[in-house]
């Protein structure tokens, strides 16, 4: 039976999720549907009980990411990290949360060959820098490095809080001080990050950009200049998404198909 879903957030209009789970509905020979929903900020628990049974689930961006936790029974990284990014509806059981952020950060490393991390620095402290933090603690990372503007901020004191639940050895410094890491991560919006690009890679080993676009960011491009690997925000988007399909479709597909509907959709808008 053909199946509704979609990801909900505001803005949304520009999200690459719609390219990447059609292509991947087309793979797994479902006649499925797939959409981009501005929901307001405030409003997507009303979305939600407008659906109907056609709807098998949504893929939740912000501002909604800590609101979908109440919606359905969220698994344990939903409670850990207080954010879900996954709504399956219609089980037996009734609406289920999931947070594929971590797997998302896993498999987007694991793609790009970097498979052991001992020291690394986030910037950023924020609901993905601690799911960056919890892959890095399955990574087996030691000694993770919060880089921020506000050392003092609420956000600075959960990050720790969960680094010392991990067991990680955390610190915090200043945004954009330089720092030996075997990673360097970035959870900033796109920008955000310009003004340290070489200082932040010039001790480092590989580099990840959770940005997609607009791309090349500056710490991609001084990661590059570097030869450094760089691992992309399309990576993780695609990353997220193999997980996220097994949740909402019981099957997924290589994430070498959803890059290539990424990218391929990414391309589309620059010559639009």
């Amino acid at each position: 039976m053909a199946m509704r879903c979609a990801v909900v957030g505001h803005p949304v209009a520009h999200s690459l999720s719609p390219a990447l789970y059609r292509a991947a509905f087309s793979v797994l020979g479902l006649n499925w549907t797939f959409e981009a929903v501005d929901v307001a900020p405030g409003g997507l628990a009303d979305f939600v009980a407008g659906l109907d049974g056609a709807w098998r689930g949504l893929a939740v961006t912000m501002p909604h990411k800590a609101a979908v936790v109440a919606l359905g029974q969220p698994d344990q990284a939903c409670r850990r990290l207080g954010v879900g990014n996954t709504l399956v509806l219609g089980g037996e059981n009734g609406a289920h949360v999931h947070n594929t952020d971590v797997s998302g950060f896993l498999h987007a490393l694991a793609y790009r060959r970097v498979d052991e991390v001992g020291k690394a620095v986030v910037l950023g402290a924020g609901a993905t820098a601690r799911a960056a933090l919890m892959a890095l603690n399955n990574l087996g990372a030691v000694g993770v490095t919060a880089q921020v503007r506000d050392v003092s901020s609420p956000r600075v004191a959960t990050w720790l809080r969960l680094a010392d639940d991990l067991g990680i050895d955390a610190g915090v410094e200043v945004l954009g001080t330089r720092h030996p890491a075997d990673l360097v991560v970035s959870t900033l919006p796109p920008g955000q990050a310009d003004p340290w690009a070489e200082d932040v890679v010039a001790e480092a080993g590989a580099v990840f950009d959770v940005a997609y676009d607009p791309w090349p960011t500056a710490l991609a491009l001084a990661g590059a200049a570097a030869n450094l690997t760089v691992v992309t925000g399309l990576d993780l988007l695609a990353g997220q998404a193999v997980q996220q399909l097994d949740f909402l479709a019981g099957e997924t597909v290589d994430m070498s198909v959803l890059l290539e509907a990424g990218e391929a959709e990414l391309r589309r808008r620059r010559v639009a």
